[in-house]
C-alpha cells in the first residue's frame, strides 16, 4: 500500500440508505477498485468501512505531500510516482512515511467517528486520576489503527534486503509521527468552573502538523547502507556519525529519521520521475533561482478582481465593491 495517486481519483459509489446485502456488495466493489495485494483485498472485504477509509487516507496523504512540497522542484505530482516508488530516493522515503501516517490517522478517526464496524472509541485505560475524570467523549482509536496497520501492511520483523529494510523503517517513521501527536484533551465540569469532574479524550494532532514534521524529517534525511551486527547475527541499517568527535564506525539511524539509499535526480527536466519545473510558478525573492535550475523565469502581469470597501448594511448583510489590481506572476522558462 502506497501513494500511487490512481486510487485517489477513483469515484466510489455511495453506500446510502440500503439493505445490508446491498451495502455489502458495494463494499466489496470498493475494495476491488483499490490497488491492493491479494491479502490486503481479503482484509478489506472483511472490514466494512475500510475501503472508504483507505480512499480517504490516500487523498489525505497526497494532498499533504503536495502542500509540503509546493515550493520544491519535486512537487509531489502524480506523474512519475510509480517509477519513484521503485527507487530509494529521499522523496520515496517521504512517500512511504506520509502514506503510513495518513492511513494511521484516517483509521483512528474512522473508528471514533463510527465508520468502521470492528472498532469504536479509544477507551484509554492508562489515564491518571480516573476517579476525578469522567470519560465522556469519543477519542481517536490509535491503538486499534496501529495494530491493524501492521497486519494490513504485512511487515516482517526482519527484512532481508536493504530496500525492504528502508521501506519498513520509513513506514514506521510515519506511524510514529502520528503517535507522537496524540494528546489528551480535557473539558472541565463543575460549579463556577471548579473542574470537580473532567471529561477527557484522546485526540490526534491535525494532519498538517504531522505533514510538517515529516517534511522536517525529509530535509534531514540520512543516507544509509547495510551492515552486519555480529551480536544479533543479521544486517542492520547504518549511516554516518552525526558528530565529528565520535568514533568513525557507522551509527544506526534513529527511529524518527527518514532514510534513503540513493541520491535523488535534480527534477529540473522532464523524466520518468516528474514533469520537470518548466512553467512552474515561483517567487522571485524566494525560490525562482532554485526551482528554475538556472534557466531563468518569465514575468507576466495580469489583472485580478477582488472584493473591497466592504460595509455591513442594516440588517445583516455585507456589501462590497469589486476592485482590480495588477499582479505579477513569475514562471520558470523551458
Amino acid at each position: 500500500f502506497s501513494l500511487t495517486g490512481k486510487e485517489a481519483l477513483t469515484h466510489f459509489p455511495s453506500l446510502g440508505p440500503s439493505t445490508n446485502s446491498a451495502q455489502g456488495k458495494v463494499h466489496m466493489k470498493q475494495c476491488d477498485l483499490l490497488k491492493l495485494s491479494r491479502k490486503q483485498k481479503r482484509l478489506c472485504r472483511r472490514e466494512p468501512g475500510l475501503a472508504e477509509t483507505l480512499r480517504d487516507a490516500i487523498r489525505l496523504g497526497i494532498m499533504e505531500c503536495q502542500y509540503q512540497f509546493r515550493s520544491e522542484r519535486w512537487n509531489c505530482s502524480l506523474e512519475g510516482r510509480t517509477s519513484l516508488l521503485k527507487r530509494g530516493f529521499k522523496e520515496t522515503a517521504f512517500l512511504y512515511a506520509v502514506s503510513s501516517a495518513a492511513l494511521t490517522h484516517s483509521l483512528a478517526r474512522a473508528c471514533s467517528a463510527g465508520r468502521m464496524e470492528r472498532c469504536t472509541c479509544d477507551d484509554s485505560p492508562d489515564l491518571e486520576n480516573r476517579k476525578a475524570w469522567q470519560w465522556g467523549v469519543c477519542g481517536d482509536n490509535l491503538k486499534y489503527s496501529t495494530k491493524f496497520l501492521k497486519k494490513f501492511l504485512g511487515q516482517k520483523r526482519i527484512a532481508k534486503d536493504l530496500r525492504a529494510k528502508v521501506d519498513i523503517h520509513n513506514t514506521n517513521v510515519g506511524i510514529k509521527a502520528v503517535k507522537n501527536g496524540l494528546k489528551t484533551t480535557c473539558k472541565c465540569h463543575g460549579v463556577s468552573g471548579s473542574c470537580a469532574v473532567r471529561t477527557c479524550w484522546k485526540q490526534l494532532s491535525p494532519f498538517h502538523e504531522i505533514g510538517r514534521l515529516l517534511k522536517l524529517r525529509y530535509d534531514d534525511a540520512i543516507k544509509v547502507f547495510s551492515t552486519t551486527n555480529d551480536a544479533v547475527g543479521h544486517s542492520e541499517l547504518a549511516g554516518p556519525q552525526r558528530h565529528s568527535h565520535s568514533p568513525k564506525h557507522p551509527a544506526s539511524p534513529r527511529s524518527t529519521d527518514l532514510v534513503y539509499v540513493e541520491d535523488s535526480p535534480s527534477f529540473c527536466r522532464p523524466s520518468k520521475y516528474s514533469l520537470g519545473t518548466a512553467g512552474r510558478t515561483c517567487s522571485r525573492e524566494g525560490n525562482c533561482d532554485s526551482m528554475c535550475c538556472g534557466r531563468g523565469y518569465n514575468t507576466q502581469s495580469r489583472l485580478v478582481t477582488f472584493s473591497c470597501h466592504c460595509q455591513v448594511q442594516w440588517c445583516c448583510y455585507v456589501e462590497c465593491q469589486q476592485c482590480m489590481q495588477e499582479e505579477v506572476v513569475y514562471s520558470c522558462k523551458q
